[in-house]
C-alpha cells in the first residue's frame, strides 16, 4: 500500500503571506489550519487558504521538497502557485461543507 505525503502552501489572500508545510493527511491538516487548532505562524497571520499542493510517495521526498521551497525566493513561490492556480482559489473551500 502506497502512502501519500503532501507539500502545501497556504496564504490569507492573493499575494499575501505564505506558509509552506508538509503532512500525510492534507484534509485533516487544512481543517486544523482553518480552525486554528494550533497557535502558531499560520494562526497568527490567518493563513487558511490552500493555494498549492503536491503529492509525494516518500516522506523523505516530501520533507526535502518542503525545505527547498521554504528557502526559495518569494517570487519563485508566487510563480509556483500561479503555474497551477493563477486565480489563487482556495483549493479546499468545498472540503468541509
Amino acid at each position: 500500500m502506497l502512502s501519500s505525503y503532501f507539500v502545501y502552501i497556504l496564504t490569507n489572500k492573493k499575494n499575501g503571506t505564505l506558509y509552506v508545510g508538509v503532512t500525510n493527511n492534507l484534509k485533516r491538516r487544512i481543517h486544523e489550519h482553518k480552525h486554528h487548532t494550533y497557535k502558531g505562524f499560520s494562526a497568527q497571520y490567518g493563513l487558511d487558504m490552500l493555494v498549492y499542493f503536491e503529492i509525494h510517495n516518500q516522506v523523505k521526498d516530501a520533507i526535502l521538497r518542503e525545505k527547498r521551497i521554504k528557502k526559495w525566493k518569494r517570487t519563485w513561490k508566487l510563480e509556483l502557485i500561479a503555474s497551477t492556480n493563477p486565480d489563487w482559489i482556495d483549493l479546499a473551500k468545498d472540503w468541509y461543507e
